[in-house]
């Protein structure tokens, strides 16, 4: 499948047709969005604008999101129809990322044979949500700040059957690697997140063995492809996986002020 055919039917799965749970999709003539309870945050996933409705639109849904008093997104990506509404986003007082990130495709009937070798047992799924903990030390570890989120969201996302699978990895007796992965009603696709290890533990194939449970987990399920938005840094790695860069993802954010 050509990326132009593959693109479109990632529009379609993961931008416009996707339920997230607790989360209310409106699908809006020229966008999708998705509102959180406050005080979570927003986010409008696709947008199909052109030069003579992106200004009212634009300044539409900033007056809206504004007034929930709630943090929003408004994600861009370079394949979208209208190159020019980062800049019209901007011009709102919404501010881009630092970094674009890349997202990544795995078709999984072409997954290399590294990824579908068995899962060595050091890795293992985790059954309750207290488990995260370990999550939360290593992505603590690798990343810096507070992690702490993981327990409320992903706890639980972890008690919606069928809607998300989490993996770690040991070393030496400690939580060393880990990485989740997200499954979605009537979708082609599944989303990878995570695929942290600890550098005093790297290079022992701690990533790929994490990697491996989630794919396998992933064509168990029915799965076609695994998406995943790389960071500069881990998109060598991703590559290395087998993994097809496709296009740059853009997030422009909104802080909205709270009382």
């Amino acid at each position: 499948m050509d990326k132009t055919t593959l693109l479109a039917l990632y529009d379609h799965h993961q931008r416009c047709a996707i339920e997230y749970p607790g989360v209310c999709k409106e699908a809006l003539p020229h966008l999708v969005r998705f509102i959180r309870p406050a005080p979570g945050a927003n986010w409008i996933a696709y947008s199909r604008l052109n030069a003579d409705n992106v200004e009212a639109e634009v300044a539409a849904q900033v007056a809206d999101l504004t007034a929930r008093r709630q943090p929003f997104t408004w994600k861009v990506f370079d394949h979208d129809p209208f190159p020019e509404l980062g800049q019209h986003l901007q011009a709102h007082g919404l501010k881009p990322d630092d970094e674009p990130s890349a997202l990544m495709m795995l078709d999984l009937d072409h997954a290399p044979a590294e990824v579908l070798a068995p899962v060595p047992a050091q890795v293992r799924l985790l059954s309750q949500p207290e488990e995260l903990k370990h999550v939360i030390q290593i992505e603590e570890q690798v990343w810096g700040g507070s992690y702490a989120w993981i327990m409320g969201r992903l706890g639980a996302h972890m008690e919606i059957p069928g809607y998300l699978s989490v993996y770690v990895a040991e070393a030496d007796g400690h939580p060393a690697c880990a990485g989740w992965v997200y499954f979605h009603a009537d979708s082609p696709f599944a989303e990878l997140y995570g695929g942290s290890t600890v550098a005093q533990y790297r290079q022992r194939g701690l990533y790929t063995a994490v990697l491996a449970a989630r794919v396998q987990a992933a064509r168990a399920r029915g799965c076609r492809y695994l998406t995943i938005n790389a960071s500069p840094m881990s998109r060598p790695i991703a590559a290395k996986h087998g993994f097809e860069f496709l296009t740059f993802g853009h997030d422009y954010d909104w802080d909205s002020p709270t009382e």
